[in-house]
């Protein structure tokens, strides 16, 4: 693999560490549920902090898992709403958001 143009540098975020290429596993926390992905990047032996290479692949995983994720609360809220004999009026009226909130949250989608 080629090296980037930060390995061997000094960090610019601790200033006190030097950049070096690597890989790592992270662990991200979306509304609860965590996500592991793979980084690439140029990671500082001080502070940990890095400078990452973008990696379309993995964004679009990431988006899918959040997409998911927003999905699977989407379809709770709905079978909440209807176990609870409740029209969309109804349970956006006692969320405390307008007629539009419901529908909006019920579909995965942020009412605005």
């Amino acid at each position: 693999m080629k090296k980037s143009k930060w390995n061997g540098h000094a960090c610019p975020i601790c200033v006190v560490g030097v950049l070096h290429d690597g890989n790592k596993t992270v662990t991200q926390e979306y509304k609860g549920h965590p996500y592991q992905a793979k980084v690439r990047g140029a990671f500082c032996d001080k502070c940990d902090e890095a400078i990452l290479v973008y990696d379309a692949i993995e964004e679009a995983a990431w988006l899918a898992f959040r997409d998911q994720v927003d999905r699977q609360a989407a379809s709770e809220l709905e079978s909440i709403r209807k176990r609870l004999k409740l029209t969309q009026a109804q349970a956006a009226k006692l969320a405390g958001g307008g007629k539009m909130h419901f529908p909006a949250m019920s579909a995965g989608r942020p009412s605005r």
